[in-house]
């Protein structure tokens, strides 16, 4: 393998996502979680999901609070955030709608949507810490997550509205295994794929590996490479949690060990550096936290702050 498909570890950058609508699931008390990413982890980089449910849970009603306080903290500690806004966002449902929203019609529902964007971005397009918008999350991936088909047009309003109100980069991402790439790639200023290697298919009912190698991810970039020129190409999900067939909190050590324990993290580590890409931000950063302090198992925190 050449030094330009694979770099050094110094020359790697990792984060991760957190999910306030994660840690609550757990139980833990997800302000204390949020703060240890950053004082105990190291944690410099941080995608950060702008829920609409939780950001307009009553109509035409903006509640900021609780985004105020996750961005204010990062911007103390001097993070560069990822800020994800719009309907569909990560973490199940994927699609994060208000209950009010549910009964209007798509076009109304897009409508307020875009309102919600606009509202959010001009709230924080003054905070310097904000290095990008990402805009939905792989909208490519419909059948995925219980959420309408987003149509494209509709998504490139929402990238259009976006560059309007901010000249920062626009983030859009897609399924690494999945989808082809180059539709999500050719809106972007940067491309963010996911990157799984150890999941629970509900259609096969059962547990499967991904039968490919990095090679894989670095042949799919160069693909892509000719039909689209975004910036920057990065992994936005990075697998460091499990993939059971009910929520991971509800399997057993021996269930969550099929998909994720310390030995595959390190390998999903070591996988993830082969690949080509050089930034990486983490999936299950809430999961670790619940390993440690639920059951007594710190052994992903310790391994993950060796990256940070």
């Amino acid at each position: 393998m050449s030094q330009s498909n694979v770099y050094q570890e110094n020359e790697l950058a990792y984060g991760v996502t957190f999910s306030k609508k994660q840690a609550v699931s757990l139980g833990l008390d997800w302000q204390r979680v949020y703060l240890d990413m950053f004082d105990n982890l190291g944690l410099e980089k941080l995608r950060l999901p702008a829920y609409w449910d939780e950001i307009e849970n009553k109509a035409g009603e903006y509640n900021w609070q609780d985004l105020d306080w996750q961005i204010n903290e990062a911007s103390k500690r001097d993070v560069e955030i990822i800020l994800a806004i719009g309907g569909r966002l990560p973490r199940w449902p994927e699609c994060h709608f208000p209950s009010w929203a549910e009964e209007l019609s798509d076009g109304q529902r897009s409508g307020r949507i875009l309102q919600y964007i606009r509202e959010t971005i001009e709230r924080y397009r003054d905070n310097n810490n904000i290095v990008a918008w990402q805009i939905e999350n792989e909208p490519f991936l419909s059948h995925f997550g219980e959420c309408p088909e987003l149509e494209k047009r509709f998504l490139d309003e929402e990238i259009a509205l976006a560059r309007n109100l901010d000249d920062r980069s626009i983030v859009v991402t897609d399924s690494g295994e999945l989808s082809v790439w180059v539709p999500a790639a050719q809106r972007a200023d940067i491309f963010g794929t996911t990157m799984y290697r150890d999941t629970y298919s509900k259609f096969l009912e059962r547990y499967i590996h991904y039968p490919i190698t990095a090679s894989f991810f670095r042949f799919k970039k160069n693909i892509a490479r000719i039909f689209a020129k975004p910036d920057k190409w990065i992994v936005i999900e990075l697998q460091a949690e499990p993939w059971g067939p009910k929520s991971y909190q509800n399997l057993n050590q021996e269930e969550r060990n099929r998909t994720m324990n310390l030995e595959k993290f390190k390998d999903i580590i070591d996988f993830a550096r082969q690949t080509g890409f050089r930034e990486f931000y983490l999936w299950g950063v809430e999961y670790w936290y619940w390993e440690k302090e639920i059951n007594n198992n710190p052994a992903i925190w310790q391994e993950a702050k060796k990256l940070f």
